[in-house]
């Protein structure tokens, strides 16, 4: 088992070049009602049921290095030519650059456009000044992706130690305190009915506004995701073909 922390600080060496981070994609999409994305390379986790997995594991070879006034630029374009209102960093794990993704919400927050910030939340949940940064800005909503329901289930998913789901819970708790607006995203594809009552109870003693924002989170079952879980013998007990995702969860 790996360390999240250790891990993300090898991947920054080679994703983060000083205010600069390296992505593979800009695209619009159908999520969110609607919204301009910037897919990033590296990540801190190496989840086994990952949709960019391919990406994730050759962040050496793949990308190319772009400024933060470059990456807000085209994902705003990308935006106001579809009609969106909203943008985001995906693809990775936005929080391994940490100057790099402040400097584009900040170029976003000018640009009259919302900023939804995708994030595992270890970092936030391991330095709350994380947290605290994200509060200067008013345009910016954060979503915690909670790999399971414990400890357990998100070792189990993710091949880290098993210690650093609790980063995850930390980071929404962090973000609550600085009044960051934020919610759990929470896979459920492979936890049980009563690990999602445990959850959503150690939720509630957080603040109820987590379980009022509760969002569930399956695996979309991609030609190369049923291979990484056949790899890994991974059996989700619910998930979607991509062409039967249900609006909801969109």
């Amino acid at each position: 088992m790996y360390d999240p922390i250790v891990l993300g600080e090898k991947v920054s060496q080679i994703v983060v070049r000083g205010e600069e981070r390296k992505y593979y994609r800009f695209r619009g999409g159908r999520w969110y009602g609607g919204i301009a994305t910037a897919d990033c390379v590296g990540c801190n986790l190496r989840c086994k049921f990952c949709w960019s997995w391919r990406i994730r594991d050759n962040y050496v070879k793949i990308g190319k290095f772009y400024n933060p006034e470059k990456v807000a630029s085209i994902i705003t374009s990308i935006a106001q030519r579809r009609g969106y209102r909203l943008v985001r960093i995906s693809g990775g794990e936005p929080t391994l650059s940490r100057n790099h993704i402040l400097k584009v919400i900040e170029e976003i927050e000018s640009r009259n456009l919302y900023f939804i910030l995708e994030t595992n939340g270890i970092m936030i949940g391991y330095d709350k000044t994380y947290a605290r940064d994200l509060s200067k800005y008013s345009r910016i909503h954060v979503r915690v992706s909670l790999k399971g329901t414990t400890r357990e289930e998100f070792s189990y998913l993710t091949g880290a130690k098993p210690e650093f789901f609790d980063y995850q819970i930390k980071a929404l708790e962090h973000l609550l305190n600085y009044n960051v607006s934020c919610n759990p995203a929470v896979m459920l594809s492979f936890s049980s009915d009563e690990n999602m009552r445990s959850l959503i109870s150690r939720l509630r003693e957080i603040d109820k506004v987590l379980i009022d924002e509760f969002e569930p989170e399956y695996v979309f079952l991609y030609p190369h995701v049923i291979e990484l879980m056949k790899k890994y013998g991974l059996k989700p007990r619910k998930a979607y073909y991509p062409n039967e995702i249900p609006s909801e969860l969109i």
